[in-house]
C-alpha cells in the first residue's frame, strides 16, 4: 500500500506558482502569510527577496493547523539599477517602470523558503534569473498597463502573461521568472531529506 505524501502548503496567493507546483505534481493547501512586505528590509535585492519568502515560510508555519506538513514561502523582486522593484502600486508607476526597463538587462530575484514543521527544520536560498527587456512603444505599454496584469506581478512584468512578448529572452530558469524554480525547490527538499518524488499525487 502506498503512503500518502506529505501535505504541501504554499504560502503565497500567486496562481503561478501554484500552478507551477500542479504541473510538477504537487497538490499544495494556499494559505496566505500576511506578511507585511513594506517593513521588511534587506542590504540587497537578493537578499531582500530571500528575507521575504523566510518570513512568509516562517509566518505559515506557526500555525498550529499546518504542524506536520511542508510551508513553501516565495517571493520576487526585479533588481534593476541595484534597486529591488516589487510590483508597482498603480498604473501610473507601471508605466514609468515599464519605460525605465525597456532596452536594458534585470535580474529576477526569487527567494525560496521550504519549511518542515515536523522537523522544525527549514532551509532557504535565493535563484536569480536574468531577464533582457525588448522594446515596447509607448502605446504598447500603455496597452498593456490598461490590461491590469503589471500591477499584480513583482517587477511590473511576466514571463507567462500579456507581456511576454516584450521579453526578448532569459538566461537561466524561466520558472524562476514566472515565481518559483523547481530545481531549487528540489535541491532545498533534500537538505530536508524529503524527496520531490514522494510528494507526487
Amino acid at each position: 500500500m502506498t503512503a500518502e505524501p506529505r501535505r504541501v502548503v504554499l504560502a503565497s496567493a500567486s496562481p503561478a506558482r501554484l500552478n507551477l507546483l500542479r504541473q510538477a505534481g504537487l497538490a499544495p493547501e494556499v494559505i496566505v502569510s500576511g506578511v507585511d512586505e513594506d517593513k521588511t528590509h534587506a542590504p540587497t535585492p537578493a537578499e531582500l527577496a530571500l528575507a521575504l519568502a523566510e518570513a512568509k515560510a516562517a509566518h505559515v508555519a506557526a500555525r498550529p493547523e499546518v504542524f506536520g506538513a511542508l510551508v513553501i514561502g516565495c517571493d520576487s523582486v526585479l533588481e534593476l539599477d541595484k534597486q529591488a522593484l516589487g510590483k508597482p502600486a498603480d498604473a501610473e508607476e507601471a508605466t514609468a517602470r515599464w519605460k525605465a526597463m525597456r532596452g536594458r538587462v534585470g535580474i529576477l530575484q526569487t527567494g525560496h523558503c521550504v519549511y518542515d514543521t515536523a522537523a522544525k527544520r527549514f532551509e532557504s536560498a535565493t535563484a536569480s534569473t536574468v531577464v533582457r527587456f525588448g522594446e515596447p512603444t509607448d502605446e504598447e505599454i500603455a496597452a498593456y498597463v490598461a490590461s491590469g496584469e503589471p500591477l499584480h506581478v513583482a517587477g511590473a512584468f511576466t514571463l507567462d502573461g500579456r507581456s511576454a512578448p516584450f521579453i526578448d529572452g532569459i538566461d537561466g530558469d524561466p520558472g524562476n521568472v514566472i515565481g518559483l524554480s523547481l530545481p531549487l525547490l528540489r535541491t532545498l527538499l533534500a537538505k530536508l531529506d524529503v524527496r520531490i518524488t514522494d510528494l507526487w499525487v
